[in-house]
């Protein structure tokens, strides 16, 4: 397929709407993103135009977007745009939209905790203990420096 895939970052300029049709969790909110340049004259970082894109995100990315992002977050988003042109009332009206693939906090401009979302699917989740990741006391991973196991006795 030969879909245009962007990376686009900015603040997220709308408070996520989020609906459960039958088709599955959707969601959407506005993007706003600001070129910023050098104004060599002033010697200052001057902002330029702004673009504003729709952003839809379907299914977990929706659930996790809608419990996660707040106006005026710094994100990025991966997605395929579309650009849809219109004819309103007698006038061209043209949107950008981008059809998330990934969303995650701009972590350039600030930190964030990540939390794992909770699995809905009760028998999926008991199928699939979580793994022990811990070290166990006195085990320092490294095979270098473990003592060597005594040679049994016969």
């Amino acid at each position: 397929m030969n879909e245009t895939i962007i990376c686009a970052v900015g603040n997220v300029a709308t408070r996520p709407v989020y609906r459960e049709p039958a088709s599955g969790p959707s969601a959407r909110f506005r993007l706003a993103v600001t070129a910023r340049y050098l104004d060599r004259e002033n010697n200052t970082w001057t902002d330029g135009h702004t673009n504003f894109f729709t952003v839809w995100a379907n299914r977990q990315l929706a659930t996790n977007a809608a419990a996660s992002l707040n106006v005026g977050d710094p994100v990025v988003v991966q997605g395929r745009l579309k650009v849809r042109t219109d004819v309103r009332e007698g006038q061209n009206w043209t949107s950008a939209d981008l059809d998330a693939i990934a969303i995650g906090h701009d972590l350039a401009r600030g930190t964030s905790a990540f939390r794992r979302a909770v699995r809905t699917d009760p028998a999926a989740a008991a199928s699939q203990p979580e793994p022990n990741w811990e070290t166990p006391p006195g085990d320092s991973g490294d095979p270098a420096q473990q003592e060597p196991e005594p040679a049994a006795v016969t």
